[in-house]
């Protein structure tokens, strides 16, 4: 059965639609949305090797011709280089502004495609079909699209809000189990900061819903889509509440970036380990009780995602290094730092002017190094 999540938004408020048996149905829901029976699919090689000829045949089958536009798998797609590809590619299919771009594929994909869609002949309407757990549950919602640059992560972008999400579960199925765990970190992130219930439940049913039980996997990707949605419909820009999204990702990015934004720590996991490093850091502050951040800590562990830096395979880390990345996060604003932290489970909060000197004492204590590092 398929569920509906509105994200609203007025005249630009769509839906995001959650089942199995979406791609093969692709071609129903997104004909509505096309003033002429063509397409371009941007995808990257391994989603469309896998998943391309459904998606294309479920298009034909409403006389939809699909145009595949492919990028290489992995975060470094998400660069200056591959956006002037994509356009490029764009403009040789001489799409107009009445065309329809799909975005099919992870995060990865979502990003890049629908930054091309921001920026293509001054915005071009884009659809999602996120083929990740990750994705379903967060970066096709909401209109953020970015790419890279070698000073941080999705620091060049725009917010350019889909038509329409298809969150097709069947899909999951091809993934590997790192990658189901990399996307639950996310879905994790929505009961820590915004809803108790959730995250008790969660730390009952988080192991069903990575094994893909029907039941436990479709109240969850739902739930998630739910406060997503209910967030950017109450702050689209992220000029306040959106924030919260953030858990975890200020301390994530910046591993990333030091990681090399590769196989070697994937985003989801740098997120679970920059919330379970945000709850410590309340916690240490005196903002969050110690033990709601060691039951933070545990319900992510509970599934096999990393909590300390010792466990990632680029430790030991420079501090000094990692405030560096941090200083660059676009929440950052007029130098000072902004983390999201936590007061208690289900309760997240902006802290603004975050002292430098704090964050690098405590990124010694969790075990980067300090030699010769200054604030």
């Amino acid at each position: 059965m398929i569920q509906t999540v509105t994200v609203g938004l007025g005249e630009r408020a769509y839906e995001v639609r959650i089942g199995p048996g979406l791609i093969a149905e692709a071609g129903r829901h997104i004909r509505p949305l096309l003033k002429r029976g063509r397409t371009a699919v941007i995808s990257d090689e391994t989603v469309w090797r896998l998943h391309g000829p459904d998606l294309t045949a479920a298009l034909a089958a409403e006389g939809i011709s699909a145009s595949p536009v492919l990028v290489p798998a992995g975060e470094g797609s998400k660069s200056f280089e591959m956006l002037a590809r994509v356009s490029d590619d764009l403009l040789a299919l001489e799409l107009d502004r009445g065309d329809l771009i799909v975005a099919f594929g992870g995060g990865v994909v979502g990003d890049l495609a629908g930054f091309a869609a921001a920026i293509y002949k001054r915005g071009i309407d884009f659809v999602q079909i996120p083929t990740t757990l990750l994705a379903q549950v967060d970066s096709s919602v909401g209109g953020k699209t970015a790419i890279d640059t070698p000073r941080g992560k999705n620091l060049i972008g725009a917010f350019h809000q889909p038509r329409l999400v298809l969150a097709d579960l069947d899909v999951l199925a091809s993934l590997p189990p790192r990658e189901l765990r990399a996307g639950y970190a996310e879905i994790l992130k929505y009961g820590l900061l915004g809803d108790l219930t959730f995250f008790q439940w969660l730390e009952i049913h988080g192991q069903a819903v990575i094994d893909l039980e029907p039941d436990a996997l479709t109240h969850a990707v739902r739930r998630s889509v739910e406060m997503k949605a209910q967030i950017v419909a109450e702050d689209e820009r992220e000029a306040g509440r959106r924030a919260l999204l953030n858990l975890g990702h200020t301390f994530g990015h910046a591993l990333e970036s030091e990681s090399g934004y590769g196989d070697a720590l994937l985003h989801g996991e740098a997120v679970a380990i920059g919330m379970a490093m945000a709850f410590r850091y309340s916690a240490a502050q005196g903002l969050c009780p110690g033990q709601d951040a060691g039951r933070a800590q545990a319900a992510i562990a509970a599934v096999g995602l990393p909590v300390r830096l010792n466990e990632l395979a680029s430790h030991p880390f420079d501090g000094a290094r990692l405030l560096g990345h941090m200083a660059q996060d676009k929440k950052a604003e007029g130098g000072r730092l902004t983390f999201i932290l936590a007061r208690a489970l289900g309760e997240a909060i902006v802290a603004r002017d975050v002292e430098a000197d704090a964050i690098l004492q405590f990124l010694t204590t969790e075990g980067a190094r300090s030699a010769g590092a200054q604030a």
